[in-house]
């Protein structure tokens, strides 16, 4: 597949500012875990403990940064990032706050414009912000989901990180697999908001798939998920299943265990 194909549907992502929300879904992660006990299970991230979450999000808000300071133009070779990880797991909330900070400095003096390498379609600065902010997000969420509350998920965000997530699942075999059996003979698969009019048509050939240019024949589609933009986020990065019931779904439904079953990352 061409990337080019698919940077028409790069333009939701202009209606949110990534670089400041990186920030409010940072300090609200910060918030959510200030005092608890961080050796909880992160029963979304199996095998994860609060800690290990809050590591990973503040790692790859530091790797990123590097990834925006040193503009990379191609693949970097190596993750080595000097994380100053605190020796004890009371000073993470702090660390990861710091983190937030250090994003924020290699935001302000990077045009989000800026050609780019990335693994995904946008090959610009931007595409790294936008990326960092779904980590974020997705974690923050389960940093709460561990901690029996229940996440709230900004409308907008939600349908933009829907956008993101799927305009870049194509590209991302290097560090999910599995993506690359995501494919059939002509299926379609439909993803519709129930709190708006959100749509999105993925297609799976016999050479791979990909996200039509308009989710308009979503309705007609071989097989079709609906829900509230925060309940679709949280199908297609594996923390709802498609049975949940706060999702409906309809058609194919071994096309759709084929898909959620290959598709997280």
């Amino acid at each position: 597949m061409n990337k080019s194909d698919h940077t028409h549907h790069a333009a939701p992502a202009s209606q949110v500012d990534h670089r400041a929300a990186v920030a409010a879904e940072t300090a609200r992660f910060v918030a959510t875990i200030g005092d608890a006990d961080l050796t909880t299970a992160v029963p979304s991230c199996p095998g994860w403990t609060l800690a290990d979450l809050v590591k990973h999000t503040g790692s790859v808000q530091r790797w990123f940064s590097v990834l925006l300071r040193t503009r990379v133009q191609e693949p970097p070779r190596t993750r080595e990032v000097d994380l100053r990880l605190p020796e004890r797991e009371d000073g993470y909330p702090g660390w990861l706050a710091e983190s937030a900070t250090v994003a924020a400095e290699a935001f302000a003096a990077t045009d989000p414009d800026l050609p780019m390498w990335a693994w995904g379609v946008d090959q610009h600065a931007r595409f790294w912000a936008r990326r960092m902010l779904f980590e974020t997000l997705l974690h923050r969420a389960d940093a709460e989901l561990a901690l029996g509350l229940r996440p709230t998920i900004d409308r907008t965000l939600a349908v933009d990180g829907i956008d993101e997530f799927l305009v870049n699942l194509p590209f991302a075999t290097s560090f999910a697999p599995k993506v690359a059996d995501l494919r059939g003979p002509d299926r379609t698969i439909g993803f519709r908001t129930t709190d708006g009019d959100d749509a999105w048509l993925v297609r799976l050939r016999p050479d791979g798939f990909g996200l039509e240019q308009t989710g308009e024949a979503a309705d007609t589609a071989d097989a079709t998920v609906r829900g509230t933009a925060a309940d679709l986020l949280f199908l297609v990065y594996g923390r709802l299943p498609y049975r949940a019931q706060s999702l409906a779904h309809e058609g194919d439904e071994d096309l759709l265990t084929h898909w959620f079953a290959n598709s997280a990352f």
